[in-house]
């Protein structure tokens, strides 16, 4: 055999072996790409199968409603709130964005002070009755939780003091709606009154919320607390008792 011989029949040794392993490494490629292909398509099928039981069980459940749902109705619930409030006041305004209620300038208090002045109790003459009734709605009943009183101040003062004054002055609002003597100036009715010992919450936050002057921060405002999908609005009987009114009900403060 020749020198070219053997380089010839070595070149086509080599070009014979070539396309046997070139088409294996192609083949387990395919073979891989098919398999990640039909585990995608697997888990897509799972996941929205999952998806739609889920769906059609808070559908159909009557314990739970679909989140956009509730977002609706609550929304629902501050809209038509916010459209009352501004019939019977001029100067209360409710946030539907933050579900807050504020006073304008009647709701704030002078340095050091924990009562608002004649104004501010005739505003919130006007305006507790609403909300009262925004609760007793349909709507109201099944979503409206709590309504929290809070009491702000400014900076000036140590912490604790102004955690004492901002408590002080949530609470002497919810006294002032819940006295029932002859000093009461909030015509409110009896089951009014043990309406708001249920739903309302005096609570202070010291100074955590400095608005842009000081005469600003030194405020109250009502909170709307809603509940969740998987709250339940029902109270325990046993507790009833504890919000009748009396005649005997006097501030402390």
């Amino acid at each position: 055999m020749s020198q070219f011989g053997f380089f010839t029949n070595r070149k086509n040794s080599d070009e014979a072996e070539k396309p046997f392993w070139i088409s294996y490494a192609d083949l387990m490629t395919a073979l891989m790409v098919l398999f990640l292909v039909i585990m995608v398509t697997s888990l897509s099928l799972i996941t929205t199968k999952v998806e739609e039981a889920q769906l059609e069980i808070e559908t159909n459940s009557p314990d739970k409603v679909p989140l956009e749902i509730r977002a609706k109705e609550i929304s629902s619930i501050c809209d038509e709130l916010s459209v009352k409030v501004s019939k019977v006041s001029s100067v209360a305004n409710v946030d539907c964005r933050l579900n807050r209620i504020n006073f304008g300038e009647v709701g704030r208090f002078k340095t050091d002070e924990y009562r608002l002045s004649k104004d501010g109790e005739r505003v919130l003459a006007e305006v507790v009755p609403v909300i009262l009734d925004a609760a007793n709605s349909n709507a109201g009943r099944k979503w409206l939780k709590q309504v929290v009183i809070e009491g702000f101040t400014d900076m000036d003062g140590s912490y604790l003091y102004n955690l004492n004054l901002s408590l002080r002055r949530s609470e002497w609002v919810m006294c002032t709606l819940l006295r029932n003597d002859s000093q009461s100036t909030l015509p409110l009715t009896t089951e009014q009154r043990r309406q708001i010992k249920k739903l309302f919450l005096a609570g202070g936050v010291s100074f955590n919320n400095i608005r842009e002057s000081k005469d600003a921060s030194r405020r109250v405002e009502l909170r709307l607390q809603f509940y969740g999908l998987d709250n339940n609005p029902s109270m325990n009987s046993e507790f009833e008792n504890k919000f009748e009114d009396s005649p005997n009900e006097k501030c402390y403060i």
